[in-house]
């Protein structure tokens, strides 16, 4: 009787910022570190009662959380001091949908599946944290193969140093893939698909087509669960690549989530969540991939990450003050970031036009720094391909070179010196077609593209400044169900 479904972290390539505000563009990729939620009934007989039992486990955290939920308004009540507020509203406004959408005669067959109560288990891939102080209290060097032998869904320490006083929540150093995104996705699309609402797929490349409307459902309820556990309404890349994979996103109207945070406290919430339903989502999803032959990989300096939102609103301080300086960098920004997508739309033409020559360039490319590139062709086909990687390469430099002009005018290190230092060096590396630091900056981990088979390089190269390269690699998909618990795997 179990349900489990899983949603992907993300890295957002492009949009830093800007994604914030229509008609920006982001392009953010989904990854292979995945969070998972496990539902099963917690009572194998059904009991009549108006308030239901909901246990919420995080193994990895030692936490196990007990809720009772009123099946009249949805309010949950929790004994425990260790509240995840993500996976509350995620089970509140689930359940609030399936009473909104299914029919009288599903109702009661809804009904007797909550009387038996729901026992959710959250799990996230290692490579949402940062297990780096484990690595080196071990005395393991700071290489991949360091984290692969952990063992999957290791418990995580959390970081003493940010405990100032007895009671404080204890925070987890993190990644920066946005692990609140996808674990809100995993637990309503688990809901979902347990309550009967959705059908989802069990690999989402099945979710083309005659899924959409279902993965629809669960972008809408996470995002708005998402939305008022953080307290604001932000762009929402990070949930709609759960939901739907990598693709090139603008984002809703916060209209439509901020109407539903008013509504809560006068309309009973099935309505709420009836209108959130009903209301024109207007974000916008375009299909982006890679080009082939390019992996994505990610390095962890060490520096402890960085607060997106008190960096957000420098960044919107900034622009309130100097309108007309920050409206000029924004635009120089947003047609970089246009021009890099075009490149990578290019490559990938490229390649679908003449494998060969494309394999060849990218293969010999590979192996040297990009200053070699230029020079080792002559054929025409060939020129153009390594024109386009010249040109993405000089792209991204300028990308970065306005991320920087912005931060020193918004007084924020969105590309901080040390974090410039490495990015240079990186960009040095045989192979390497560009770096960056994602999302909005700071000290998180950064990214970099590899050509072909040449990511050993990088790593070898990160490890000798001692930064971390990380096992997370692109995957284009999105939320799916799974076939059985992670853990037996």
């Amino acid at each position: 009787m179990a349900v489990v479904a899983s949603a992907p972290g993300k890295v957002l390539m492009t949009g830093g910022y800007l994604v914030l505000e229509k008609p920006n563009a982001g392009i953010v990729l989904s990854t292979n570190a995945r969070f998972y939620a496990v539902l099963k009934p917690l009572y194998d007989e059904v009991v009549e009662v108006e308030w239901i039992d909901v246990k919420v486990n995080s193994p990895q955290m030692s936490r196990e959380t007990a809720y009772k939920m009123s099946l009249k308004d949805f309010t949950l009540n929790c004994s425990s001091e260790s509240r995840n507020p993500f996976v509350e509203y995620a089970v509140q406004y689930s359940v609030a949908a399936a009473y909104t959408t299914l029919d009288k005669n599903k109702r009661s067959k809804l009904h007797k599946l909550l009387s038996q109560g729901m026992d959710i288990t959250i799990l996230g891939c290692n490579d949402f944290y940062s297990y780096r102080n484990q690595i080196e209290a071990r005395g393991l060097p700071l290489v991949p193969e360091s984290l692969a032998a952990l063992p999957p869904f290791a418990s995580i320490t959390f970081n003493a140093g940010e405990s100032n006083g007895e009671n404080c929540k204890p925070e987890v150093a993190k990644t920066g893939l946005g692990s609140s995104a996808a674990m809100t996705t995993a637990v309503v699309a688990a809901l979902l698909n347990y309550l009967g609402v959705v059908d989802l797929p069990y690999s989402s490349k099945d979710q083309k087509g005659e899924n959409s409307s279902d993965l629809d459902l669960v972008h809408m309820i996470a995002q708005t669960a998402h939305c008022i556990a953080q307290g604001k309404v932000g762009s929402g890349f990070d949930v709609s690549s759960a939901v739907y994979g990598s693709h090139r996103y603008v984002r809703f109207s916060p209209k439509i989530i901020s109407a539903a945070q008013e509504a809560v406290c006068t309309t009973p919430l099935d309505e709420v969540i009836g209108e959130v339903l009903k209301a024109k989502w207007d974000h916008e999803r375009t299909k982006f991939s890679f080009p082939p032959l390019m992996n994505l990989i990610l390095g962890e300096p060490g520096s402890g990450g960085s607060s997106t939102p008190s960096m957000v609103g420098a960044v919107k301080k900034w622009q309130k003050s100097d309108p007309e300086k920050s409206k000029e960098t924004w635009d120089r920004l947003s047609e970089a970031n246009s021009a890099l997508e075009a490149h990578f739309n290019l490559l990938s033409k490229l390649a679908a036009e003449n494998w060969d020559s494309y394999k060849s360039v990218i293969d010999s490319c590979s192996m040297h720094k990009s200053e070699k590139w230029k020079g080792k062709f002559s054929e025409a086909s060939h020129v153009e391909i390594v024109k386009a990687l010249l040109g993405a390469r000089e792209t991204m430099l300028k990308i970065r070179c306005h991320m920087r002009q912005m931060g020193e005018a918004a007084g924020i290190p969105i590309e901080p010196e040390s974090q410039t230092r490495l990015l240079d060096v990186t960009m040095d590396t045989e192979g390497v077609l560009l770096a960056g630091v994602p999302g909005a900056g700071g000290f998180d981990a950064v990214f970099a593209i590899t050509l072909s088979d040449s990511t050993a390089n990088l790593t070898k190269t990160w490890s000798s400044h001692n930064v971390l390269a990380l096992l997370v690699r692109e995957d284009p998909c999105g939320v799916s169900l799974e076939s059985g618990d992670p853990r037996a795997k």
